[in-house]
């Protein structure tokens, strides 16, 4: 009996050790992206200025990106008017889809969902771009003809990142409503004026502000994000292949977490 406790305290204390080392490693990430991401910040008028550099980026997220952000904008109004209309028609209130439609996109899912696709589409392309730069040594090479890769590399990509995500959030959210519109009005006959008037009734500054705020957050938590995991990510092509699949995950999961807390304080 004694052993069998001797062997589950053993256990415990393994498991609890495991999951302290996780968090250590954890925090040490933390620590190192956020040293990475404001040192790339510092650099912002240090000349040259990278402005050539940071339009290429600015160009393959935002047009790169604009295809998937329109199909998941139209399809997820389409989805939540028809069934926004079936809930709201058990209590006899159709004219409220529009804000509802409205409202839920704005404030949620244009951010949530938007940034997921960037983050598909475009954050581990970044993280696979600097980690095969790794690879074959390319970092190494502009530090040999002293061009700093923080701010070549790093900085255009964070801050195409910020302005983009709030732009492509802003197409999503119009084509999302646009959506929305035709389903309730067109296929399920709500009436047109009162899918407007309760829209822009109901929809107040803090919904909007609280839905930019939200994709500027992400933006940069993405570029900075997916950066430094390929930044950081092993000289191998195991390691950028574990690197770019990490950073989706962590990416993925940092949006929701920050999601809720932004939220918390929006309501």
């Amino acid at each position: 009996m004694s052993e069998i406790s001797t062997t589950t305290q053993s256990g415990i204390a393994t498991f609890f050790g495991r999951m302290g080392r996780y968090a250590m490693r954890g925090i040490e990430h933390l620590g190192d992206g956020t040293r990475l991401a404001f040192h790339a910040l510092s650099l912002l008028f240090a000349k040259p200025w990278q402005g050539k550099h940071f339009v290429i980026q600015l160009y393959a997220l935002g047009v790169g990106s604009l295809a998937i952000i329109v199909i998941t904008g139209a399809f997820t109004g389409m989805v939540l008017a028809l069934q926004g209309y079936y809930t709201l028609a058990k209590f006899g209130s159709e004219s409220l889809l529009g804000a509802g439609v409205g409202m839920s996109i704005i404030r949620e899912l244009g951010p949530v969902l938007g940034a997921f696709m960037i983050i598909g589409r475009a954050g581990s392309s970044i993280t696979a771009e600097i980690g095969i730069m790794r690879v074959t040594e390319q970092t190494d090479a502009l530090e040999m003809m002293a061009v700093n890769p923080m701010q070549r590399i790093i900085l255009p990509r964070i801050i195409a990142t910020t302005l983009a995500v709030p732009l492509l959030v802003s197409i999503f959210d119009v084509v999302g409503i646009g959506a929305g519109y035709i389903v309730g009005v067109e296929l399920l006959g709500v009436n047109p004026g009162a899918y407007m008037a309760e829209l822009v009734a109901k929809l107040e500054m803090i919904d909007l502000n609280g839905g930019w705020v939200k994709a500027v957050v992400f933006g940069f938590m993405i570029g900075t994000i997916c950066t430094y995991m390929g930044y950081r990510a092993q000289p191998t092509t195991e390691g950028v292949a574990k690197a770019t699949t990490q950073a989706v995950v962590i990416a993925s999961v940092s949006v929701l977490i920050i999601d809720y807390i932004l939220t918390s304080f929006f309501l």
